[in-house]
């Protein structure tokens, strides 16, 4: 028996350390990162960590960030679901190959891991957390339903000039927004 997710057109998996090699390439493209190049990874061992970090938000929650593939070819296309912060909010991420912007499956992906986290916790706050002048993933946040609750300056980024937005499903507490800022 799987434990795959599908949706229309993806098939969403936990992740396991093999998957480095097929995430590593949209990890390091200039163009998915365009918004935040700093974050952008420059060796397999960052994606590595961030394979064993969502492998961490499963054992915790039950859910995390899910390897997305296509579901006619099998292609791995992307990164998301909804990962647990500070035991406190849902984060839904987001993250997918350049090559397949535009086609609607970052909202696909986000839905699922929505509904997943819903299904486990309704009671916790789902919350997006981004950038201002990244206006694709602004536009799936409102997509999924989430409203703007906060937008202040984005503590440690290297361009001092960059506003950080966090989207909510609801009003939230100060420590449920301190959860989501990290």
């Amino acid at each position: 028996m799987s434990d795959d997710t599908f949706t229309e057109r993806l098939r969403l998996s936990r992740p396991v350390l093999g998957d480095v090699d097929a995430l590593f390439p949209i990890q390091t493209d200039p163009r998915v990162w365009a918004h935040y190049p700093s974050l952008r990874h420059t060796d397999p061992a960052q994606t590595l960590e961030m394979i064993e970090r969502w492998r961490g938000s499963w054992a915790e929650a039950g859910l995390g960030s899910w390897v997305a593939r296509l579901r006619d070819t099998d292609e791995v296309v992307g990164n998301g679901g909804c990962t647990l912060l500070g035991g406190r909010v849902w984060n839904v991420g987001y993250r997918i190959s350049a090559d397949h912007h535009g086609r609607g499956l970052a909202t696909e992906l986000a839905r699922a891991g929505m509904e997943r986290a819903r299904a486990i916790d309704p009671d916790r706050p789902l919350v997006a957390y981004l950038v201002e002048h990244n206006t694709a993933s602004a536009h799936v946040a409102e997509k999924l339903g989430l409203a703007l609750v906060h937008r202040a300056p984005d503590a440690g980024n290297p361009d001092a000039s960059v506003m950080r937005l966090v989207y909510a499903d609801r009003p939230l507490s100060s420590s449920q927004l301190d959860a989501a800022l990290r």
